[in-house]
């Protein structure tokens, strides 16, 4: 089975705000952009993976991640994170309807195509599941079988919420890097022991970030 993935990007000059601590304001669209390249280029890789859609109205985001094989869904309704995902699965399924599809979180800069591969897998096996974040709090993956509506609610407390709403939450070993997103400082540490992308190592190397 190959899926399809929705990822939202959010304008860039208003992302990561919680790195400030880590990257000032002149790094931190350069980081979250190196935070999505990462994230698609590895998506592109995963054989489970048919195609990406990167939902934004960020012209910059929309042009570089285009450049790896994404493509491009404008933030109509320009309502929120779950409204850009629930948009972009319309989108896709409008071209195609009988493709299972997932949404996947846009800053996971050390993702594994194999560790993906697992993850899909194993959402395969129910109607809609999720991947909690490294956390435990959030989300990192939903996955919904074709047919399905996505139903997003991301966001604060995001696990539990998919929870309640029916979703089977997922319970894999060794696919950290499916689950850790990069919020804070420390998120951004762990993610580069777990070894990130070029494109965000690229950016973390012009900052002072000690070592855990």
């Amino acid at each position: 089975m190959q899926w399809t993935l929705v990822v939202p990007v959010k304008p860039l000059a208003r992302a990561k705000s919680r790195l400030s601590d880590t990257a000032d304001d002149g790094v931190r669209p350069g980081l979250a952009l190196a935070f999505a390249q990462d994230t698609v280029a590895a998506a592109l890789a995963c054989p489970s993976v048919a195609d990406v859609a990167v939902v934004t109205d960020d012209a910059r985001a929309g042009r570089e991640l285009a450049k790896l094989g994404a493509g491009v869904v404008r933030d109509e309704p320009g309502g929120g994170l779950n409204a850009a995902l629930a948009h972009g699965a319309t989108a896709v399924r409008a071209v195609r309807s009988d493709i299972p599809v997932a949404a996947l979180n846009a800053d996971l800069p050390a993702l594994r195509p194999a560790e993906l591969a697992r993850v899909l897998s194993a959402a395969a096996q129910f109607p809609r599941a999720f991947l909690p974040d490294a956390a435990g709090i959030g989300t990192t993956l939903l996955a919904v079988a074709p047919g399905r509506e996505l139903a997003p609610a991301f966001g604060t407390d995001s696990r539990a919420r998919h929870r309640a709403s029916g979703a089977v939450e997922l319970s894999l070993d060794a696919v950290r890097s499916v689950r850790q997103d990069v919020d804070t400082g420390d998120d951004l540490r762990s993610a580069l022991a777990l070894g990130v992308g070029p494109h965000t190592a690229a950016v973390a190397a012009r900052l002072l970030i000690p070592r855990q």
